[in-house]
C-alpha cells in the first residue's frame, strides 16, 4: 500500500524529493491531485508504507535545500 509522506507544491520540488529518495533505494510514486499551466499545486509523494518513516526522515533532512 503507498502512502503520501509529502505534498510538494510545485512540480520541480516533487520531482527534486523524487529523485532523493530514489538515490537513496526508496521507491517512490508521485500523483498529481492538482496543477496549473506553471507546474504549481499539489503533488503527492508516495512511498511503500513500510518505507514511510525513512522516507519522511531523508526529506526532512533535505527539505531546507528544496525551497
Amino acid at each position: 500500500m503507498w502512502t503520501v509522506v509529502y505534498i510538494a507544491p510545485t512540480k520541480t520540488i516533487a520531482d527534486r524529493i523524487c529523485g532523493i529518495l530514489q538515490n537513496e533505494g526508496v521507491l517512490v510514486h508521485l500523483k498529481t491531485v492538482e496543477l496549473d499551466a506553471n507546474d504549481h499545486g499539489s503533488i503527492e509523494i508516495q512511498v511503500p508504507e513500510g518505507e514511510a518513516e525513512e522516507a519522511t526522515e531523508i526529506i526532512a533532512e533535505h527539505l531546507g535545500r528544496l525551497r
